[in-house]
C-alpha cells in the first residue's frame, strides 16, 4: 500500500499542476477535484489497511533494496540532467513535462523486475509512451497540449492504478479477515 500511496500523491500532483490551458476552467477544476478525491480515497484505503493489518517483522519485502536505490539515483540524474539538456537545446518549456513522464515511466519499468511485481510495468509503459508523445508534441504547433497529454493523462494513469490496486488489496484483506 505504501507504493500505491506514493503513486496516488504523485498522480494527483501531475493532474493539479498540469491541468491548465488549453482546457477550459470547468474541465480544469473537475480534473483537479477528481484527482484530489482519488488521492484521498487511496489515503483512506492505506489507513484502513494499516489499521487492519499491523506490519509484522520480516513479512514484507524490502522495497528499498540496492536495486531500488540504483534506479532512483539513475532517475534523479536523468530527470535533472535531461531538463538541463532540454533547456540548453532551446526546447520549449512544455517539453519538460514530457521528459518527466518518460523518465518516471521508465523508472516503473526498471523497478518491475527488482520488486518482482510486473503489474507496475503496465503504468510504466503507458507513462513512457505519454512522455514520448509529449516530447514529440513539444516540437509541433500542438505544444499547448503537452501538459494535458504527458501531465494530466500520466496523473490519471497513476491515480487509476493506485485506486484499482488499493481497492483490490483492501477487498482481499477484508475477505481474508472474514
Amino acid at each position: 500500500m505504501n507504493g500505491l500511496l506514493v503513486g496516488a500523491v504523485f498522480g494527483a500532483v501531475f493532474v493539479i499542476v498540469n491541468a491548465q490551458s488549453p482546457l477550459n476552467t470547468v474541465t480544469v477544476n473537475l480534473l483537479r477535484a477528481a484527482a484530489c478525491l482519488a488521492a484521498a480515497s487511496v489515503i483512506g484505503m492505506w489507513l484502513v489497511s494499516a489499521r487492519r493489518e499491523p506490519p509484522t517483522a520480516g513479512r514484507q519485502r524490502n522495497m528499498f533494496s540496492r536495486g531500488y536505490l540504483i534506479v532512483v539515483a539513475a532517475e534523479a540524474i536523468l530527470l535533472f540532467g535531461g531538463l538541463r539538456m532540454l533547456a540548453a537545446l532551446g526546447r520549449p518549456e512544455q517539453a519538460n513535462v514530457g521528459w518527466v513522464a518518460l523518465v518516471v515511466g521508465v523508472h516503473f519499468i526498471a523497478l518491475a523486475p527488482i520488486w518482482k511485481d510486473w503489474s507496475i510495468a503496465v503504468p510504466g509503459v503507458v507513462l513512457t509512451l505519454l512522455g514520448a508523445v509529449g516530447l514529440v508534441l513539444a516540437s509541433t504547433a500542438a505544444v499547448a497540449w503537452v501538459s494535458f497529454v504527458s501531465g494530466v493523462l500520466s496523473g490519471v494513469v497513476l491515480l487509476t492504478g493506485a485506486v484499482a490496486f488499493g481497492w483490490r488489496a483492501v477487498a482481499t484483506r477484508a475477505a481474508q479477515a472474514s
